[in-house]
């Protein structure tokens, strides 16, 4: 597969976030270590760039969660290259008002104009629970990586929330004050309800297609050849059947106020030999299972974007056995990766290639190469 010279980030400036006065730091194109004793700051590094690529944070935390406790207001900018080419990503956080967005200087409307820009995978510990989590996480997972390689999906994706919103906030409006006028509107938001949602069954469906044809290969490396791992998308309604289930439900959906079909209720199931791993498979296994998911959607992302994307590992080598680090370093060697952890031993045991090494302590970042 030609992949172009690999995107990477240059460099990182954040201001006011979260135990950050104020950092710059410049990374390497390959790999880039921060260590460091925990709660000191190395994920809140991660995050910010996760924050600058997709305007949310891998936590879920909101805007002024994450602005340093006193300040009214925290900034990112972070220097990116791709095909060659180099970009800056600024972006302003702000208590009481929406973030400000700007991408090489120009501000952009809506936020979602950034995706796309810089491709990143995030990978915690939390993402090795993925599987035995509930499915909200598994359609969170769908939605980032879908949201970066496709803006068709993620137009869509906005409009359906609102639209979800818009249906749940007058279900409870007719349950209290029921009238025909109501009722009417409420046929005009199914409409679109059925629109959009059935445009993000058919977006999940052909993402997870794709995600099969590259999982079980790496799954099978990882595991000597004795698993093999199957993930199946299973929507909450046919696109069908869509139209008809809204129908269907609208009684009930009225009585609970809440819309109770369409993707905001699919799921995955993982098969390992056949097997529903959640429920039937060991620690281990969901675990590498999780581990294969992360690396199929590298490979993805690869295939779709003849580039690599960024990849961010938050403290996840230490949370793995020898062999699953060994497999995992061997598997990214030919993408930035920005890595964090309490201490350098998993790196120097599995030989790995260190191009820059960062100390953290409490919100100070030191360059020890």
């Amino acid at each position: 597969m030609w992949l172009v010279d690999s995107m990477y980030v240059e460099s990182l400036n954040i201001n006011n976030y979260r135990n950050y006065d104020e950092l710059f730091i410049m990374f390497d194109k390959n790999t880039n270590i921060l260590y460091g004793d925990n709660a000191q700051g190395k994920t809140n590094i991660l995050e910010s760039i996760y924050m600058a690529a997709t305007t949310k944070s891998h936590r879920g935390s909101k805007d002024r969660e994450i602005i340093k406790i006193g300040e009214e207001e925290s900034h990112i900018r972070l220097c990116i290259k791709k095909s060659d080419i180099s970009h800056r990503i600024d972006m302003h956080l702000r208590k009481s008002k929406n973030k400000g967005v700007a991408i090489d200087g120009l501000p952009i409307r809506r936020t979602t104009e950034l995706f796309g820009l810089l491709n990143v995978i995030f990978f915690s510990p939390e993402d090795l629970s993925i599987i035995k989590n509930g499915p909200s996480e598994r359609r969170r997972f769908m939605d980032m990586e879908l949201s970066q390689l496709d803006k068709i999906y993620l137009s869509n994706l906005v409009n359906y929330n609102k639209v979800l919103n818009q249906r749940n906030k007058l279900l409870k409006d007719i349950a209290f004050s029921p009238s025909e006028q109501l009722m009417q509107t409420l046929d005009i938001w199914d409409m679109q309800l059925v629109k959009y949602g059935s445009l993000i069954i058919k977006g999940r469906k052909s993402f997870i297609e794709k995600i099969n044809t590259i999982i079980s290969d790496i799954h099978s490396r990882l595991t000597g050849g004795i698993e093999n791992i199957k993930v199946c998308y299973v929507p909450d309604v046919d696109v069908n059947d869509f139209e008809e289930e809204v129908r269907n439900s609208r009684q009930k959906d009225i009585k609970y106020k809440v819309t109770g079909k369409g993707p905001h209720k699919d799921d995955l199931i993982f098969l390992i030999n056949d097997n529903d791993v959640r429920k039937y498979g060991s620690q281990g296994q969901q675990r590498t299972a999780a581990l294969s998911l992360k690396l199929s959607e590298i490979e993805l992302v690869k295939l779709v974007i003849k580039d690599t994307p960024v990849l961010l590992l938050d403290d996840v080598l230490s949370e793995l056995d020898s062999n699953r680090q060994n497999f995992l370093i061997n598997s990214i060697g030919d993408i930035q990766t920005i890595v964090t952890c309490t201490g350098l031993e998993e790196f120097i045991n599995n030989r790995m290639n260190i191009n820059k090494i960062f100390k953290v302590t409490d919100g100070h970042v030191v360059n020890e190469n």
